[in-house]
């Protein structure tokens, strides 16, 4: 205790605050799976990872263009020529052909109603690394943003941890599927106000993670006078846009603007390739910002986590061959449409709905009716439940600075075909056993908590290697198996 004392005083308070917020339940998930991960024949009773945003329903599509563009890498003998000219030391705006092609995706995801100026697009080291550039350029420590609940549980690390800026969370509920209402954007703003706190800017996540919804031109255009009104600035995260896989279709921030009179200089759009492409490991992030200010200072800051020149040239070869892209945002948007509603009719059958969503890699599942009281703890004691007993990692409500206990988050795309059905046989065996071993004569009373085999008095329900320090979260700095990841 006393060396700790002594080590944390040599320290800076970065380096010893607990506002990374990896003390939540959605890493503690990470941290039941990657002590015994599922694997269908060498540990098939393992838990299943479904607390990861991850696209992998296309890798065959990229696998096959890779084979018939050899020279696109410089590692290879048809690309070698380029890789002198690659490798040196390259200007910080990135390579041309990088930017005009990542600028051009951006256009084709929201439909070609926006043309993005390649100028403009600033490198970052994934959605992470952007988000934090963004805030580092708009606020001070201590300055706060609204963030719409529930919203994704690393935003804590992405924007205040080294910024020292405060999240005020917007309550948005069930009621009206979690909109984004101007009251609660003004009761929130109103009591931040009161408690002089100084509000820069909202950010928001469109399409939301974990909601899986898009925002429609009404309330997008109502942010935007929100925010015009107060003059603050708009921060739209935009990094799952091309995983729409169904009506109504995505519409951007830039689109928005484009017919209404506001000062342009507060809004801001971050992207990445992580979600849309299925390329979290190249760690490419994008700044793109009407503000020309906000620019030049985040290109200044992209020394910090630049992509590498390899990884730009490749993805410019990519993501110019307009056919590939064409036919890659297409058969996505099929597999994850077919993907979404094998996992949501399962669990309908079963009689667990989800929210309506129409993009992500998730879905939003309501299991409020299996607590047996509407709290936080009661919502924590079910998740416990099912990663320690069904052995599945979805992510509590909770984590997501959700108003309402009992939803869930759920992944879906980050698996192949064999797990999804062993995930889906895992919770229909648990919900079904509840029904049959007591009984559901009532509608009303089936999903009780007595009606279910959650045996809170017996069961060690909490394991405590979740929460022990010796097991580090793949999200932290120290890598401990293959399962690092930086944003999910």
């Amino acid at each position: 205790m006393e060396f700790n004392k002594k080590n944390r005083q040599l320290l800076s308070k970065i380096a010893t605050n607990d506002r990374h917020g990896e003390n939540s339940p959605y890493f503690d998930g990470w941290k039941a799976y990657d002590s015994n991960p599922f694997h269908p024949t060498r540990n098939p009773e393992g838990v299943i990872q479904m607390g990861l945003a991850e696209n992998q329903l296309c890798f065959d599509l990229i696998e096959k263009w890779i084979l018939e563009n050899p020279d696109a890498s410089i590692c290879t003998a048809e690309g070698i020529d380029k890789f002198k000219e690659i490798a040196i030391y390259q200007d910080y705006h990135g390579l041309k052909e990088f930017r005009e092609a990542v600028a051009k995706l951006m256009g084709r995801v929201g439909g070609n109603r926006v043309t993005f100026d390649p100028n403009r697009i600033v490198m970052s080291g994934g959605a992470t690394g952007a988000n934090e550039t963004v805030v580092f350029c708009l606020a001070d420590p201590g300055d706060a943003f609204l963030v719409p609940s529930p919203y994704y549980p690393a935003f804590p690390r992405d924007l205040r941890w080294r910024t020292g800026l405060e999240i005020v969370p917007v309550d948005c509920n069930s009621s009206n599927n979690f909109r984004i209402t101007r009251a609660a954007l003004e009761e929130a703003y109103e009591k931040a106000q009161e408690s002089n706190i100084n509000v820069k800017g909202v950010i928001i996540a469109n399409p939301s993670n974990p909601l899986g919804t898009i925002l429609d031109w009404e309330t997008m255009r109502s942010l935007v006078s929100f925010i015009n009104e107060k003059n603050i600035h708009l921060v739209c995260d935009e990094i799952y846009a091309a995983t729409v896989f169904s009506s109504p279709r995505f519409i951007s921030i830039a689109e928005i603007i484009q017919d209404m009179d506001c000062n342009r200089d507060l809004i801001h759009i971050v992207y990445s390739l992580s979600k849309d492409m299925g390329f979290p490991g190249f760690r490419v992030g994008i700044v793109y910002s009407f503000n020309d200010a906000v620019v030049n200072c985040a290109r200044k800051m992209s020394s910090f986590g630049l992509v590498s020149s390899q990884t730009q040239y490749l993805l410019a070869a990519m993501l110019s061959d307009e056919e590939f892209v064409e036919n890659f945002l297409r058969e996505s948007s099929k597999r994850l449409a077919k993907r979404h509603h094998l996992f949501t009719k399962g669990l309908e059958e079963v009689g667990i709905s989800c929210l309506r969503s129409n993009a992500g890699l998730f879905f939003w599942m309501d299991m409020r009716p299996l607590l047996k009281e509407q709290t936080d703890k009661a919502e924590m004691e079910l998740w416990r439940v099912i990663i320690n007993q069904v052995k599945l990692n979805v992510s509590p409500g909770s984590s997501f600075q959700c108003s309402e206990p009992g939803w869930f988050r759920v992944c879906f795309a980050n698996m192949d075909d064999e797990t999804v059905k062993v995930a889906l046989d895992r919770i229909r065996a648990f919900v079904l056993q509840g029904k049959e071993e007591h009984g559901a004569p009532d509608k009303s009373k089936r999903w009780q908590k007595k009606n279910l085999r959650l045996s809170f008095s017996s069961s060690r329900l909490y394991d405590e290697s979740l929460m022990s320090p010796h097991m580090i979260s793949p999200h932290s700095p120290i890598p401990h198996s293959p399962m690092v990841r930086a944003r999910t």
